[in-house]
């Protein structure tokens, strides 16, 4: 007999789950379980059937259920969190049952008394972006219930969530005149300090089948969670609270919100004879999204430098990977809710993007973020770099943006802070402006003593000691900076150093080959070009030196061989003028 089709139809979706279920369950099983059934009984239940929806399912901690109608759905997720609020009032605060609720309205795939289907997707994923005791809805249902439901929800603007293909608009309730229940939770947490984004290292499964791996398991663990510490910007949960899920399969989005944290690590150990794998991966608690995942395998002959290498690997990738989602979630924030450090994350946008018009971009929210807080390192550092790279690369601007680059440099001197990305922005535009190279390659070396893992700061580090003449070390430099984020959006800093040092070295190959690298990243970059050239020059190779030279007369027409740094004038000016560089 043939199988039936699947049956479609269009449905209102009602997603909502228990915030701090575990945490619950914990102190007292049985007594959580019971009040939920309960509370399902004489809450939920009610109010869903009073609006003509229906119960598709229970899981757990949470429910699936459906309405024919936009506006019955979110009437009846509004009044359920109104009646939960006061039917929790008299319980104890470490006790009450708060809810979060996502609704959307999509087609939905119907196999007996089961959905399915990315209208039941999306649903689960704004469930899980609402706050404990609010309510967060679709733009489609938005749209159906603008102008029937006096309720306010506020406009979050388009997100990005996990295994849906396009961005979903977000409107969201607040409970606010019954909000104590949303807010005990809230407060059992720790918050975001000053705004910064915090993580959790959870203990790592120990694949093995061996116990003694366990040791190394949680030494790895430790290790990690030392070496995010010294990311300045970044909050690290101590291990006491992390090492409570040992053992444990825990929800990360629970995980989240029990320790308030936004991002989660989590791995594994597993070990074959003398070697060992070391698998990874980042979360974002609030949407369940993969950030980042990586494997690294060694032997355990040195069991302490297997240890340091995966933790460089780890902490290396995690800084720039948390800065995108931070970079992200600064620019869904309204634009009349910004702070200094929001403001601060939309100009690193703008400045990744090495351009002329995203360095102009970034400065203009830099001087927004100043402007509330004059002494804010890390913005200082956005400035410095930008005013750097503008007298640098980009043709014809005053003599005052190299000034300014010092300014700012000169500022995260004297605030000295424990930001290594900032010491490092700092220390290129210090060098470079004013050749004191002394005073940049100290900033640096602070920057990579204050955070080992930090990419700027072997990047930056590899450009400094280039131009001071210490190319074997930068060479090195520029290596690390790359095997610890090689798609990092400033990597064209290390190739370019690393072209410019192989270059005076006389390995002209290399150097040609490493300045077309570079150029692949950012194919305006003026140092790379005239690597580029002085290198095609030294192998004979002229004609392809001249119509580098010709590219680069397009990029910055008024260019002129005695118009840029000393070392290029100075090193490599017979080869410029040899390509067709005027004078």
């Amino acid at each position: 007999m043939a199988a039936k089709s699947a049956t479609r139809k269009l449905a209102a979706i009602l997603a909502a789950d228990v915030v701090g279920y575990s945490r619950l369950v914990r102190a007292d099983e049985e007594g959580t379980l019971a009040a939920l059934k309960g509370f399902r009984d004489t809450v939920i239940d009610p109010k869903i059937a009073e609006h003509h929806g229906r119960v598709v399912k229970l899981m757990g901690d949470g429910l699936l259920a459906e309405f024919a109608s936009a506006v019955d759905a979110v009437r009846s997720a509004v009044e359920l969190q109104q009646a939960a609020a006061r039917h929790q009032a008299d319980v104890p605060e470490d006790r009450r049952i708060v809810l979060r609720v996502g609704i959307n309205l999509g087609d939905v795939v119907v196999e007996g008394d089961d959905i399915h289907g990315d209208g039941v997707n999306v649903a689960s994923r704004l469930e899980a972006l609402s706050e404990p005791g609010g309510i967060c809805i679709s733009g489609k249902v938005y749209e159906e219930i603008r102008d029937r439901i006096a309720e306010p929800f506020e406009d979050e603007g388009e997100r990005t969530v996990k295994n849906i293909d396009r961005p979903v608009r977000i409107w969201r309730w607040r409970n606010n005149p019954l909000g104590s229940a949303a807010r005990t939770v809230q407060a059992s947490v720790p918050s975001r300090p000053n705004g910064r984004p915090s993580i959790a290292v959870l203990p790592f499964d120990n694949l093995s089948g061996d116990p003694e791996q366990e040791y190394f398991a949680d030494g790895m663990v430790e290790e990690i969670i030392t070496g995010l510490s010294r990311i300045h910007w970044l909050t690290v949960i101590a291990r006491n609270s992390s090492f409570v899920y040992k053992g444990k399969s825990p929800d990360l989005r629970a995980v989240g919100r029990e320790l308030g944290v936004g991002y989660v690590l989590e791995g594994s150990v597993r070990k074959a004879g003398e070697r060992v794998r070391i698998a990874t991966q980042l979360i974002e608690t609030e949407a369940g999204g993969h950030l980042w995942a990586d494997k690294f395998d060694g032997s355990l002959a040195d069991v302490f430098d297997l240890q340091d290498q995966i933790t460089a690997g780890v902490v290396g990738a995690i800084e720039p990977s948390v800065r995108k989602a931070e970079i992200e979630r600064a620019k869904r924030k309204r634009p009349d809710n910004l702070s200094a450090y929001d403001l601060y994350l939309r100009a690193l946008a703008h400045m990744h993007q090495v351009t002329p018009e995203g360095r102009i971009a970034a400065l203009d929210l830099i001087d927004q973020a100043l402007a509330l807080d004059p002494n804010y390192a890390e913005a200082h550092g956005v400035a410095a770099w930008c005013y750097f790279a503008r007298s640098m690369w980009e043709d014809g601007l005053p003599e005052t943006y190299r000034d300014k680059a010092i300014h700012h440099a000169r500022a995260i001197q004297r605030l000295q802070t424990e930001d290594a990305s900032t010491l490092a922005h700092g220390a290129i535009a210090l060098g470079v402006a004013t050749n004191d190279y002394a005073s940049a390659l100290e900033m640096i070396n602070r920057a990579i003593a204050i955070n080992p893992s930090s990419v700027h700061a072997y990047g930056h580090g590899a450009v400094i000691n280039t131009l001071a003449g210490n190319y074997q070390t930068a060479i090195e430099l520029a290596e690390r900076s790359l095997r610890l984020s090689p798609f990092d959006p400033l990597s064209v800093m290390p190739i370019a150093a690393m072209a410019g040092a192989q270059l005076k070295l006389g390995d002209y190959d290399a150097a040609v080959a490493s300045a077309r690298r570079a150029l692949q990243i950012y194919p305006t970059h003026v140092p790379s070009h005239i690597v580029a050239i002085a290198g095609l020059v030294k192998l004979g190779r002229t004609d392809e030196a001249r119509a580098f030279a010709a590219r680069l007369l397009e990029i910055a027409p008024g260019i002129r061989v005695s118009s840029r740094l000393p070392i290029f004038r100075d090193q490599f000016g017979a080869e410029l003028r040899e390509a067709g560089l005027p004078e």
